[in-house]
C-alpha cells in the first residue's frame, strides 16, 4: 500500500483542479483493482440521472465520459441501498440492471462521494467484464480516494459559486436597477472604449442625451409608481429601436444617454470638436429624430393613460481625437438644452 499512498500524496501536492487529481486517481484505482474501467460520476437526484464525469478504460469494457443513465438502473444505487461495496457476481446479485447487462459487468466496486453535510455528490467506481476478487484493503483505499475527490469537488463548487456571485455583483454594479439598462459607470466605460476605437478607425462617434420633459408632472399627477412605470416603458421603447452597435443607458433621474459609432471622419480635429458637416452631421440629425419619435406616444401608467409628446433629444457628432467621455457627454447635454428651449418656445 505504501507505493500507492506515496503516489497519492504526490498527486495531492501537485493537483490544482479536480481534473488534475481524478485522472491519476482513476489510473491508481485501475492498477489496484485490476479492473478495465474506473470512473467518477455525479448524480442529479432531482432529475433521476447519473453522469460519468471522468473515465479511464484499459481493456475490453468501455465506459465513455459523458454517459448518462437513469439513476434507478445503476449499480451505484443498488450498492448504496444494500451496503455492498464490491462484488464479482453482478449478474447474480443485481441481474435486474439493464445497464450492467448491456456492458457485461461481472465485477464491480463503488464508494459514495459525499459532501461535508452528507449529501450525495456522486460515486467513485471500478467495473470489469471478468471476475475479480476485491480485498478489504482495496475497499479501504477506494473510500479514501472517494473522500479526497469529495473535498476537491466541494472546493470546485465553492469556487464556481463565488465566481457566479462575483459576476452578479459586477452586473449589479453596472446596471440601473429600475430600468435594467447600463448605468452611468457602464456608459462612461463603454464611451471611453468607443472613443479609442474611433481614433484607431478614423471614424466619428454619436452621443445623445435624452431628457424626459414633463416627467415631474407625471409623478405629481399620477404618483411615483406611474413615474417608475414611465421610466421603464421609455427604456423599453428606446432599447427596442437600437441597432447592434448602439448602447443606451440611464444616467439618473429622467435622463438617458445614447452612444454609438458614427460614419468615417478622417479629417482629424481639435479636441472636443463638433462635426457640423458631411455624413456624421446627417447621421446625428437622423438619430435625433429616431430617438425622439421612439419616446412619443400613449402610455398606460399605474392604470392611467398618458399621451406623451416626446422627450428632448440632443445628439452630437464628434471627432474622437483628444476627446474624453465627460466632455463628449457635456457637448451632447448642451445640444439637448438647445432642443429643450426650442420646444418650449414652440409650445
Amino acid at each position: 500500500m505504501d507505493p500507492i499512498l506515496s503516489q497519492l500524496s504526490l498527486s495531492l501536492n501537485t493537483a490544482r483542479t479536480i481534473d488534475q487529481l481524478i485522472r491519476p486517481v482513476l489510473e491508481m484505482l485501475g492498477n489496484i483493482t485490476g479492473m478495465e474501467s474506473t470512473y467518477l460520476t455525479n448524480i442529479e437526484l432531482g432529475q433521476g440521472l447519473q453522469h460519468v464525469r471522468y473515465a479511464r478504460n484499459n481493456g475490453e469494457m468501455q465506459i465513455p465520459e459523458g454517459l448518462s443513465v437513469p439513476w434507478e438502473d445503476t449499480l451505484c444505487k443498488r450498492s448504496l441501498e444494500t451496503g455492498t461495496l464490491s462484488t464479482n457476481q453482478v449478474s447474480t446479485l443485481w441481474g435486474d440492471s439493464a445497464a450492467a447487462r448491456q456492458l457485461g459487468i461481472k465485477s464491480y466496486i463503488s464508494a459514495p462521494v459525499r459532501s461535508g453535510d452528507g449529501g450525495l455528490l456522486g460515486t467513485l467506481c471500478a467495473a470489469s467484464v471478468h471476475a475479480v476478487t476485491i480485498s478489504a484493503e482495496t475497499e479501504t483505499l477506494l473510500q479514501l480516494f472517494a473522500n479526497i475527490a469529495a473535498n476537491f469537488i466541494e472546493r470546485e463548487m465553492l469556487l464556481e459559486n463565488l465566481q457566479r456571485a462575483n459576476a452578479k455583483l459586477a452586473t449589479y454594479a453596472l446596471t440601473d436597477p429600475l430600468t435594467a439598462l447600463p448605468n452611468r459607470r457602464a456608459l462612461f466605460d463603454e464611451l471611453e472604449r468607443l472613443l479609442a476605437q474611433a481614433v484607431r478607425t478614423s471614424s466619428s462617434i454619436l452621443v445623445g442625451v435624452i431628457d424626459l420633459d414633463g416627467f415631474k408632472q407625471i409623478n405629481d399627477r399620477h404618483g411615483h409608481q406611474a413615474g417608475d412605470d414611465f421610466l421603464q416603458a421609455i427604456a423599453q421603447r428606446l432599447q427596442s429601436g437600437l441597432r447592434a452597435t448602439e448602447m443606451l443607458g440611464r444616467m439618473g433621474g429622467d435622463e438617458f444617454l445614447f452612444i454609438g459609432s458614427g460614419p468615417a471622419w478622417p479629417g482629424g480635429g481639435a479636441p472636443g470638436a463638433l462635426i457640423t458637416e458631411g455624413e456624421p452631421a446627417s447621421a446625428a440629425r437622423a438619430l435625433q429624430q429616431r430617438l425622439s419619435a421612439l419616446t412619443a406616444g400613449d402610455y398606460q401608467l399605474a392604470g392611467h393613460r398618458v399621451v406623451y409628446g416626446g422627450a428632448s433629444v440632443g445628439v452630437v457628432p464628434l471627432a474622437p481625437f483628444g476627446l474624453h467621455s465627460a466632455d463628449a457627454v457635456h457637448l451632447a447635454d448642451s445640444e439637448m438644452y438647445v432642443v429643450k428651449q426650442a420646444r418650449k418656445q414652440r409650445t
